[in-house]
């Protein structure tokens, strides 16, 4: 086995240029929260660990431009949570956010990093989906944004090229009135995975966004075009049926945290409450602004 090269750059050109020397055998270490755990139980061998915290390009704070917000790299979990403008106008990333690990996590994971790991079950990921969220990516070919819808390929795989650092996530501003909500199931009280997890936003002109976790081999994110989830005057069966519609385009497996039976079961009862939230906070924008 070849020694194990850890770097610790400075300066995000020299970053770049370690991963583009090493391409998919180097790995980023962030938070470290999921790497190493990885890493101690071989299930990754990089050859090289690039450590990134020094690296003064790689922002740790929470930029607002108007109503817009781009949160940099660095910037973890407990500092989201904590933000006083991100839990007003974004309280559904919050609530995921509050869920992912233990406080101790939380104080180490960033929400770069989750997004970066590409589990299917990112507690994040729904969320900055239904706001329309996109990423920066910097590399040796420069600096590109992409939508954070389409920057999932498959389990732990993303669009990130091998000499590519996530330094930013936006999320674009919304006319009021707007609402989004999260919601999980997992097997247990305290600190593990979600069996599923999702968000829903609605926006101005009522139309509603939900996105899927947990459930495929990506997050999956929908759109309803029938009308009758933000239709207050539609039976619950036709409400129902709407939503149905959305948890079709799912595809659970079975695996040791649930059934694809039960999954596609609960994704309809944690869907109704995830919408009655959403639309609540929808009723309640201008009043939180």
């Amino acid at each position: 086995m070849s020694a194990l090269h850890y770097a610790r750059p400075e300066s995000l050109a020299d970053a770049i240029a370690i991963l583009e020397q090493y391409g998919p055998g180097a790995r980023v270490l962030n938070g470290g929260t999921d790497l190493m755990v990885r890493f101690q139980k071989m299930q990754v061998t990089p050859e090289a660990i690039v450590d990134i915290k020094r690296v003064r390009d790689m922002s740790d704070a929470i930029v607002w431009d108007g109503d817009s917000v781009t949160i940099g790299a660095r910037v973890v979990m407990t500092r989201l949570i904590r933000d006083e403008r991100i839990r007003r106008r974004y309280p559904a990333l919050v609530d995921a956010a509050s869920t992912v690990g233990s406080i101790q996590i939380r104080n180490r994971a960033t929400l770069a990093g989750n997004i970066c790991n590409a589990s299917p079950a990112a507690d994040t990921v729904p969320p900055l989906l239904v706001h329309g969220a996109t990423v920066q990516l910097v590399g040796s070919s420069g600096s590109r944004e992409t939508p954070l819808d389409g920057f999932f390929l498959a389990p732990g795989k993303t669009a990130r090229a091998p000499d590519e650092l996530l330094v930013s996530i936006t999320i674009p501003p919304h006319r009021s009135p707007y609402g989004a909500a999260f919601g999980r199931l997992t097997r247990r009280h305290g600190v593990d995975l979600a069996s599923i997890n999702m968000a829903c936003a609605i926006d101005a002109e009522r139309a509603v966004t939900f996105a899927f976790g947990a459930v495929g081999p990506t997050p999956i994110t929908v759109k309803d075009t029938s009308g009758a989830l933000a239709d207050h005057t539609v039976s619950d069966a036709q409400r129902d049926a709407a939503l149905q519609a959305l948890i079709a385009r799912t595809s659970p497996i079975s695996d040791v945290r649930a059934s694809a039976a039960y999954r596609s079961a609960m994704l309809l009862v944690i869907g109704r409450r995830v919408l009655a939230q959403a639309q609540q906070r929808r009723a309640d924008f201008d009043a939180r602004e």
